[in-house]
C-alpha cells in the first residue's frame, strides 16, 4: 500500500468510526450510592418436578464438574440460591420425588437425590440460600387433605431431617402453584416455631392466572399473616403484560420471581442456545427488577437432567440428561447468570437511578453496588443487555461519590462470544464511556476474580442397547439407576418366593396430586428405538395390576391430567388372569389391541412385549398372548408399572 492510498484508508476508516458513533443511541447513567434501591438477594434455581433425577447416576468427574458449573464461586453460574423439592412419591412435572415419611412414624433423610444435591451445592458454596416447597402430599397426610396440621408437620419434618444432616434451610413455602389456605400459613409458621425451627415463609409461589399478587392485600389487612409471612413468591411474571402493580414494586415487603423461565412466554421451553435461552433470560433477570423490584430470581430448573419426551424439556440453565454417556452441555443461560452472580453478591444495593431501559426499547440496565465500609469506595457491578437493539449503543456512566473509581472491566457474551473480557476502561473525571454491540449481555465492574470455567465432556452417545438389570446392585430403599419413576416409587427389596433383590412398587395410598396423577410406572432408553423386545419378571399381589410399556413416545403429564399411562403400548397383567394389549395416546381413551383371561396362578410370571415393523407381539411367560398390527406407535422408550399396590419386579431385558 502505497502512502497515498494509506492517507485515503486512515481518513475511510476514522469517518466510518465518527459515522458509526453518530448513529449510536446515546445514554447516561448516573451510579450514585444516595439512590432509592432495594437490597440484591441473589439468583437461583429451583430443583423440583424430578428434574434432577439423571444427575446423580453421573460418574466422576463429570458429576462433580457439572456441580462446579452451577454451584461454585466465580466458575459458572455461581447460584445463590437453590429451591428443593419436599417429595411426596407423586408426579410433580417430569416425575416423582420420593417422600421422607411414608406414615407418621417414618424418617427417612436420605430417599432421592435433593438432600446429596443441597450438600453438594453447600459444599461448593457455604453460603448458597436454602428453601423448600412441596407440590404434593402422601395419602396419609390430612386424610388426603393438604392443607391440614399433618401437612405442617410433614414439613416441619423435612427441615428437622435436613438439619440433623447439617444443613440449615433458610425458606420455606406453602404448595406449590396452588391457591393458599391463609390460616394454614399462619398455622405453619406456629409449627415451625414449635419445633423451633426458624425458617422462614415465602408465600405462596402462585401463576398469574391463581392471582399471584393478592397475596400483598391479604397480608396487609391481617396482621398475623403479616407477621408469618416473610417474603412474596410469585412465578412468571413476565407472563403478566405490564409492569407489576405499584403496591408490590413500592411495598417494603421482600419480593421475589420465585419460579421462572426463559421461555418466551408460549410455546416450548427451548433454553438450549442464545437465541430461546440466554438472550431471553438476559432480559428477564433485569426486567423483574425493572418492572417488579423483585430482588431474587429463581430458575426452574437448574439442569435439564430427566427424559427429553417428559413434560416442559429443555428447562435447565444445562444440560446433563445421558449419564451412561458423561457427556452435558454449559448453556449459554449459564454465563448469563454469572454475568450477574459473579459481580454482585446477596447484600449489595440497587441503585435505581441506574436502572432502566436503553433508547427505543433497545434493551436494559440495572446497576448495583457493595454495602460501605466507613470511608472506602464501594465496589459496582452494571449489567447491561442490548438483545433487542439495532444498532450501537453508546453510553456514559457517571460514577458518584463514594462508589470506586479504579478501571472498570468489560465482560460480554452474546451468540458467538461467551463471558469473555473484552475492555479494560480507566475511569476519568468519574466518566466513563462504552460502545454496547447489539444482542449482547454485558457486565461492567470494578469487581475482580471472574473466570469462565472450562471442561471437556465425553461425546454424547445413545443410551446403551441391548440393555438389561437383575437390580442386585441396587442399595434396598433406593432406585435403580438410569429409571425415572414417574409416579410412586421402585425401590430395591428383598424378593418374595426367590432369593436376590428386585424393585418393589412401595405407595399403597394414592398421594394427594399436584396436578397430574398416572398410575404408577417407571421409564428409561432411547425415544428412537422400533424394533425391539423389552420384558421383565413380575409378582403381583392379590389383586395387583402389573404393566411392561413399550415405544413410549411421549410422557408429558401435561397433555392430558386424567392419562393413567404414557403415549405407548402397555401390556396390562391383572392378579385375576385378565390381561390387555392397549394402544394408549393422550386425550383418547385407550384403544384395546388384544384381551382375554390366563390361568396365572401364584409366584413370579414374565411378561413381554415385542415390535417389528407394525407388528406387536404380547408374551406371557414365553407364550403368545396376542400378535396384532398396529401403526400408532413407531418408536420409543420402554418402561414398567403398577397400580396402587407393592407389585415386584426383577430381571429388566431390552433387547432385540
Amino acid at each position: 500500500m502505497n502512502s497515498m492510498h494509506r492517507s485515503l484508508f486512515v481518513v475511510t476508516a476514522v469517518a466510518g468510526l465518527l459515522s458509526g458513533m453518530h448513529c449510536a443511541a446515546q445514554t447516561t447513567i448516573h451510579l450514585d450510592v444516595t439512590s432509592p434501591g432495594k437490597v440484591f438477594e441473589g439468583l437461583g434455581a429451583v430443583s423440583a418436578g424430578a428434574s434432577s433425577r439423571l444427575l446423580i447416576d453421573y460418574p466422576e468427574p463429570q458429576r462433580s464438574e457439572i456441580l462446579d458449573f452451577l454451584f461454585k464461586p466465580k466458575f459458572g453460574a455461581s447460584l445463590q440460591h437453590l429451591k428443593v423439592e419436599i417429595g411426596s412419591d407423586v408426579n410433580s412435572t417430569d416425575g416423582s420425588e420420593p417422600s421422607h415419611m411414608r406414615s407418621a412414624d417414618d424418617h427417612d433423610y436420605s430417599r432421592g437425590y435433593e438432600w446429596w444435591l443441597m450438600k453438594e451445592a453447600r459444599k461448593r458454596n457455604p453460603a448458597i440460600v436454602l428453601d423448600t416447597l412441596a407440590w404434593g402430599a402422601p395419602g396419609w397426610v390430612g386424610h388426603g387433605k393438604f392443607f391440614s396440621k399433618d401437612m405442617a408437620e410433614y414439613v416441619a419434618d423435612f427441615l428437622e431431617g435436613a438439619r440433623k444432616q447439617g444443613l440449615n434451610i433458610e425458606y420455606t413455602g406453602a404448595w406449590n402453584e396452588r391457591r393458599p389456605d391463609y390460616e394454614w400459613v399462619t398455622l405453619l409458621r406456629t409449627v415451625l416455631d414449635q419445633h423451633g425451627l426458624k425458617t422462614k415463609i415465602v408465600c405462596c409461589d402462585m401463576t398469574p392466572n391463581s392471582g399471584m399478587y393478592t397475596v400483598l392485600d391479604k397480608v396487609n389487612a391481617d396482621p398475623v399473616l403479616d407477621k408469618a409471612v416473610d417474603v412474596i413468591g410469585v412465578h412468571y411474571p413476565a407472563e403478566v403484560p405490564g409492569i407489576a402493580p405499584a403496591a408490590i414494586q413500592d411495598t417494603q415487603r421482600r419480593v421475589w420471581s420465585s419460579e421462572d423461565q426463559p421461555n418466551p412466554g408460549s410455546g416450548p421451553f427451548i433454553a438450549r442456545d442464545w437465541a430461546h435461552g440466554g438472550r431471553i433470560l438476559a432480559r428477564r433477570y433485569n426486567e423483574n427488577y425493572i418492572k417488579g423490584r423483585f430482588t431474587k430470581t429463581e430458575i426452574w430448573s437448574p439442569i435439564t437432567s430427566y427424559y427429553d419426551l417428559l413434560a416442559a424439556p429443555n428447562s435447565g440453565l444445562m444440560y446433563a440428561n445421558t449419564p451412561w454417556s458423561g457427556n452435558y452441555d454449559v448453556q449459554s443461560t449459564i454465563w448469563v447468570t454469572a454475568h450477574t452472580t459473579q459481580f454482585a453478591d446477596p447484600g449489595w444495593k440497587y441503585m435505581d437511578t441506574a436502572t432502566g431501559y436503553l433508547p427505543d426499547d433497545s434493551g436494559t440496565y440495572v446497576a448495583m453496588h457493595a454495602p460501605l465500609a466507613g470511608n472506602k469506595p464501594a465496589d459496582w457491578s452494571v449489567v447491561l443487555e442490548t438483545t433487542s437493539a439495532n444498532r450501537m449503543q453508546h453510553v456514559t456512566l457517571q460514577v458518584g461519590r463514594g462508589l470506586s473509581n479504579e478501571t472498570s472491566f468489560v465482560w460480554q457474551t452474546n451468540a458467538t462470544k461467551t463471558f469473555e473480557q473484552v475492555a479494560a476502561i480507566p475511569v476519568k473525571d468519574g466518566r466513563l464511556t462504552y460502545d454496547f454491540e447489539p444482542g449482547s449481555i454485558y457486565t461492567i465492574t470494578t469487581t475482580t476474580g471472574q473466570t469462565r470455567g472450562t471442561s471437556r465432556p465425553p461425546a454424547a452417545a445413545a443410551f446403551p442397547f441391548p440393555y438389561s438389570d437383575d437390580f442386585e446392585a441396587v442399595e434396598i430403599g433406593r432406585s435403580a439407576k438410569y429409571l425415572s419413576d414417574q409416579d410412586g416409587a421402585f425401590e430395591a427389596a428383598a424378593c418374595d418366593g426367590r432369593t436376590g433383590d428386585c424393585l418393589q412398587q412401595k405407595i399403597t395410598e394414592k398421594p394427594t396430586p399436584w396436578s397430574p396423577r398416572p398410575d404408577p410406572f417407571t421409564i428409561a432408553g432411547d425415544i428412537k428405538w422400533s424394533d425391539y423386545k423389552i420384558g421383565i419378571d413380575v409378582m403381583l399381589p392379590k389383586d395387583g395390576v402389573a404393566t411392561v410399556l413399550g415405544r413410549i413416545d411421549s410422557a408429558d403429564v401435561f397433555q392430558d391430567h386424567n392419562a393413567m399411562y404414557p403415549s405407548a403400548y402397555v401390556l396390562k397383567m391383572e392378579a385375576n388372569g385378565m390381561w390387555s394389549l392397549l394402544s394408549t395416546r393422550f386425550k383418547n381413551a385407550p384403544t384395546a389391541l388384544a384381551q382375554g383371561h390366563v390361568d396365572i396362578g401364584q409366584g413370579w410370571h414374565r411378561i413381554e412385549l415385542q415390535f417389528q415393523g407394525a407388528s406387536i407381539t404380547a408374551l406371557f411367560d414365553g407364550k403368545q398372548l396376542a400378535v396384532v398390527q398396529d401403526t400408532a406407535h413407531s418408536s420409543g422408550m420402554g418402561g414398567f408399572g403398577s397400580d396402587w399396590s407393592r407389585v415386584q419386579f426383577d430381571n429388566l431385558r431390552i433387547s432385540k
